[in-house]
């Protein structure tokens, strides 16, 4: 046991809401010391999420053009193959060059690694035990202001579907098959579901998405929603709705799963099964439920106010640890926002601004209130939408599914929300977030001069056409 070492703010976990506090709290002059269990910074968005499924997808996509966009660019293809391993490799050594420079960076803000397993011994104090060391062997660390916690989520373990890492999986091990499954059943329609599905569609799987709901992509908007599952559809992708997995088991090679559809049982048989059902905050070995820090007795969510203080006053907690959207971004604001209230400045997030994405193709982003809630609520709202055939960039690229729509408040004419299905929508999202940020109104934007050929001319167009 080392003698305690003293730090204004200790960070346990060095994932987008971990990392992005740091670097903050460092730029504020605190010193800084952030645990991190892993050898690699970055946490699971870097390292096992966000990071390596966009390289998988990106690399899968060139490859679905060529095989069936080229040819309308007079671009001709022949023998035309993929090289899985280079494309895993591809996906390693972008994963393993953010690391390094994020790694750069902090050491280079004089912040303090500490790798190892964190334990809270008060709100105050922390025990690291590194890893690979010798029975009872830590080092405790001090935090004279506060300990912010940042140690993300896992994927949820669904009972009678367990995970093997070769034929049961989670979304880790999806990002890591050393061959194209011929049939892959997904169980969950939501956006690590559709995403993966979508880098193995185009590489040659049979994908069926298993969906307890009615609709795929449940978050989104409806009418976004439908338009996504036609065009997904018509990508070779097969959809169970309203449709449950009761049990799966590895037999000779193959998974053999029992569903349950309207109350009728049968059995459907994958080479592969990726159980893509959600995630679970990450806060097991904290020694939280020791220390009496309030947790949602439900979901596991730890409980804190509006500065992101849990019921300790030197504890806090930011990212998939608290309630909201599981969203590398939404973590990296409120690790902006926790530091600055525990610096005495005001902290927040406006939660109504955040943006989230599906990387399918057509991409799905979506930023505010669907039509769905707007009713919901009870609020007085008008539409607009504009499809991208009526796009001219979107016509020289070739990509014209989907659409833009627009909802504003029927009075005061404020953006509301907004919804795209459509190419780069990850990207033109950003317009309408800064929008909403400022309480744009529709004739805002309608006044705003757009570039033209572009694929923002859309949202224009959407909000043109409110009546």
């Amino acid at each position: 046991m080392a003698d305690r070492e003293r730090y204004d703010l200790i960070v346990v976990g060095s994932g987008p809401g971990g990392y992005v506090a740091c670097l903050h709290a460092a730029k504020l002059g605190m010193k800084v010391a952030c645990v991190e269990k892993e050898e690699r910074v970055g946490g699971v968005c870097l390292n096992l999420g966000c990071i390596p499924s966009k390289a998988l997808l990106d690399s899968s996509d060139h490859y679905a053009a060529a095989r069936h966009r080229f040819r309308e660019h007079g671009i001709r293809v022949g023998n035309l193959d993929f090289d899985l391993r280079s494309m895993m490799n591809r996906k390693d050594r972008v994963v393993n060059d953010l690391a390094q420079n994020l790694r750069r960076l902090m050491e280079g803000s004089r912040i303090s690694m500490i790798r190892g397993t964190a334990r809270l011994t008060d709100g105050n104090e922390v025990r690291v035990t590194p890893k690979g060391g010798r029975k009872g062997e830590y080092v405790t660390i001090y935090a004279s202001r506060a300990v912010l916690l940042a140690t993300g989520s896992e994927p949820v373990q669904v009972p009678g579907l367990p995970f093997d890492g070769e034929r049961i999986v989670n979304s880790t091990d999806a990002l890591a098959f050393e061959s194209v499954p011929g049939r892959l059943g997904i169980v969950g329609g939501g956006y690590i579901g559709l995403e993966l599905g979508s880098v193995w569609n185009r590489l040659g799987s049979k994908v069926t998405v298993i969906e307890m709901l009615p609709r795929i992509a449940g978050a989104v908007d409806g009418q976004v929603s439908r338009a996504l599952e036609r065009v997904l559809s018509r990508q070779g992708f097969s959809f169970r709705l309203q449709t449950k997995v009761l049990k799966a088991q590895t037999v000779g090679g193959e998974v053999r799963v029992v569903l349950e559809e309207k109350g009728r049982q049968e059995e459907a048989v994958f080479d592969c099964l990726l159980v893509a059902v959600g995630r679970r905050p990450l806060s097991r070995g904290l020694g939280l439920r020791e220390l009496g820090v309030d947790l949602d007795g439900r979901t596991g969510h730890v409980i804190v106010d509006a500065h992101y203080r849990t019921n300790l006053p030197t504890l806090y907690a930011v990212g998939d640890l608290i309630h909201g959207p599981m969203l590398a971004h939404k973590a990296s604001a409120e690790g902006v926002a926790a530091v600055e209230c525990i610096a005495g400045l005001p902290g927040e997030v406006n939660y109504d601004a955040i943006p989230s994405v599906i990387y399918t193709s057509p991409e799905v982003a979506s930023v505010g209130i669907t039509e769905e809630k707007a009713k919901e609520r009870g609020v007085a709202y008008r539409v607009g939408t504009y499809p991208f055939t009526g796009v001219g960039r979107a016509r020289c690229l070739g990509e014209v599914d989907g659409f833009v729509k627009v909802i504003a408040h029927s009075r005061t004419g404020r953006i509301l929300g907004v919804h795209i299905m459509g190419p780069h929508a990850s990207d033109i999202i950003s317009e309408c977030v800064l929008a909403m940020e400022f309480n744009a109104t529709r004739e805002d934007v309608a006044r705003t001069v757009h570039g033209h050929p572009t694929f923002s001319e859309a949202i224009r167009e959407a909000v043109l056409a409110i009546k």
